[in-house]
């Protein structure tokens, strides 16, 4: 979001204190000095009074709010489906000014009212990107609910690992894998204790988990070390007819639910943005998959609104700031001001890319370290710098339209010979 610098000359000033069930609305016409003061509640009738009363103006009306949860979504939507001028307000400096205007920390909705439209006529206010109106509804609704899902899905995982096998099953821990398998959940499923195994010779258990293990290497070998450990363990001997069991089933199939409703997002995700030009181009970069793409456009949408790369970074909280007063220094640090959600996809992206073979970022990140490889202060470092670096890559190939290029930061001239061509890595080692 950028600053706005566009307010019509004379306009109609409306500043909305957005609530759950009735909104203020103050109106200032050019000219007057006495504001008029209305009520609004969050129903149709009374949204389309306002929509009555603004239009009967017969001049350019701009709307300013501070978003409250989602309360602002349908009346911001109903005012823009009008033809009005809709401004957002940020709430820190919404806090900021009504403190040094009140020179009180009291607060009530008429008077926050009254700071908002002072904010707009000073043209402290940002520009509103309806979800609805630039396409990103869908795709936001997408992103939030995987993350929904993946949040419980990992609360899952440490209730089973913290709770149920440590119970019922200590010993099956080392074969679960990776979170995203799921047969491991349906192996449990119908194995959940080592009594469930060793009841039955250990060829009939070989039949009957042949097909739930599934595609695995040497799965001869894998079921008979599952049948070795089971014989072995030391987990509650419960009954498999118990309701304490019953109740592990139970959670065992939540969590099976869980990956088949991710799994479900994911190629919903990849059927509605296949064909995207922005989304095809940021999956190129290394550590940016279907899911992170998708939250990139769902959170920042079209990134070719931000002239700049460092506008960009402010948006997403990359930016630095200082506290100073006299001769004190504060310590240089993240700002964190900007879209929480941007930044974790950008550091969880970040760590995939250092973890590959080779590309520009695992290279930025070991000249990072290099001075220290045990230092965690410079690791974490290192992987805030590495974040920043997605994001800016991000910005850039969306707004070049250009597929990210490996290594192309800091290679010399293309040698006529590919054969001859080092890679950035292996270069940066033979010349240090």
């Amino acid at each position: 979001m950028t600053k706005s610098d566009t307010t019509p000359v004379h306009p109609i000033l409306v500043a909305i204190d957005i609530a759950k069930h009735r909104n203020e609305v103050l109106i200032a016409e050019p000219g007057r000095k006495r504001r008029r003061r209305i009520t609004v509640r969050n129903i149709k009738e009374d949204h389309e009074r306002l929509v009555e009363t603004l239009t009967a103006y017969n001049a350019p009306v701009v709307v300013g709010f501070e978003p409250t949860g989602d309360y602002h979504r349908p009346i911001a939507w109903r005012l823009q489906e009008a033809g009005f001028s809709l401004k957002l307000i940020s709430s820190l400096s919404l806090a900021r000014t009504r403190e040094a205007m009140h020179n009180s920390w009291d607060k009530n909705d008429p008077k926050d009212a009254q700071v908002m439209l002072h904010m707009m006529q000073t043209g402290l206010t940002q520009t509103w990107h309806d979800p609805l109106v630039h396409g990103l509804n869908d795709l936001q609704e997408l992103s939030k609910t995987h993350a929904v899902i993946s949040q419980t899905k990992t609360e899952f995982w440490h209730r089973l690992r913290t709770h149920y096998l440590p119970l019922y099953f200590p010993e099956a821990e080392r074969f679960a894998g990776n979170s995203r398998s799921d047969w491991f959940l349906a192996f449990l499923e119908q194995f959940p204790t080592p009594g469930s195994i060793t009841c039955m010779p250990e060829d009939t258990f070989a039949e009957a988990a042949w097909d739930v293990v599934g595609r695995k290497v040497s799965k001869r070998r894998l079921i008979s070390d599952i049948y070795a450990t089971a014989a072995d363990s030391i987990g509650l001997p419960v009954s498999i007819d118990s309701p304490a069991i019953a109740m592990f089933r139970l959670v065992l199939a939540e969590g099976r639910s869980l990956v088949a409703q991710r799994d479900q997002i994911e190629q919903q995700a990849e059927d509605l943005l296949g064909e995207h030009e922005d989304f095809i181009r940021l999956k190129t970069i290394p550590g940016v998959g279907p899911i992170n793409a998708l939250t990139i456009l769902a959170e920042a949408g079209d990134l070719r609104r931000f002239r700049h790369h460092r506008q960009f970074l402010k948006f997403c909280g990359f930016n630095l700031s200082t506290q100073q007063s006299g001769v004190f220094r504060g310590q240089t640090k993240l700002s964190k001001y900007g879209n929480a959600r941007l930044r974790r996809t950008f550091w969880m992206a970040g760590q995939v890319a250092i973890r590959q073979r080779e590309n520009g970022f695992r290279d930025k990140y070991e000249r990072y370290i290099a001075r220290d490889h045990a230092d965690p202060h410079l690791k974490r470092k290192a992987f805030t710098a590495i974040a920043a670096k997605m994001a800016r890559t991000a910005h850039a190939v969306i707004k070049t339209e250009t597929d990210y290029r490996p290594f192309f930061e800091g290679r010399g001239p293309r040698r006529k010979d590919p054969a001859l061509q080092v890679p950035l890595r292996r270069a940066h080692s033979a010349t240090s």
